[in-house]
């Protein structure tokens, strides 16, 4: 059992026999009987999940630490969130990234009826699936800007290159550091396609883990 030092009276950490699991913690509400726990891995939240029933959470805590996969984890303690890309997680980065994929687009497919910036990015997400070398990358959009990272964890990379799409219709392609802008794009083919010409030597299918591992590997 782990302590966190900033808050040892409402805080406890369990750690795991799974590699690359690391600790889940545990957190005391403030003004009712509820406790909160979270399993993070490879910088992904895999499980949480609030309940008031001191034995499921430590059933909970149980399976998290003896390596029992998610499903299991929530068959044996029902309050547990598992999402489906967490899962896809669990199973590997392969599978994280053609999951992510699916639920980028089905997303962005539901918010481009009503938002011109989604209607541009689900063109961006569309041309860019049917380019093998983005497809085996993680994507993510942030502010209707499409990201593809090397690594499926959070803290993502920034060595591949994204797309604003402009208020005018058009798109402007930076990377692979923020403050670089390589040209602009009267579409989302051509913005693809910038991107495309500008990807890092040996830029390979996304690794489990986060930017920090990549550096430090």
């Amino acid at each position: 059992m782990l302590s966190n030092a900033s808050d040892p009276l409402r805080t406890a950490g369990v750690t795991s026999t799974i590699p690359g699991r690391e600790p889940c913690w545990i957190f005391i509400g403030s003004e009712s009987r509820w406790f909160h726990i979270n399993g993070p891995y490879q910088g992904v939240q895999l499980l949480s999940g609030s309940t008031s029933d001191l034995g499921k959470l430590a059933r909970a805590a149980a399976g998290w630490r003896n390596g029992a996969r998610l499903r299991e984890i929530q068959e044996d303690a029902s309050f547990i969130e598992v999402s489906e890309l967490a899962e896809a997680h669990e199973h590997g980065a392969a599978e994280a990234v053609t999951v992510q994929w699916r639920i980028l687009l089905e997303d962005l497919r539901q918010e481009a009826d009503r938002l011109d910036l989604a209607r541009q990015t689900l063109a961006l997400a569309e041309a860019a699936s049917a380019e093998p070398k983005l497809r085996q990358l993680y994507p993510f959009t942030s502010h209707w800007s499409l990201h593809f990272t090397t690594c499926t964890g959070f803290p993502y990379s920034w060595d591949v290159p994204f797309i604003d799409p402009l208020s005018d219709g058009r798109y402007r392609v930076c990377g692979p550091s923020p403050g670089t802008v390589i040209g602009e794009a009267d579409t989302a083919a051509a913005a693809i396609a910038m991107v495309m010409s500008s990807l890092p030597a040996n830029c390979g299918p996304a690794v489990a883990g986060t930017a920090n591992d990549q550096r430090q590997g």
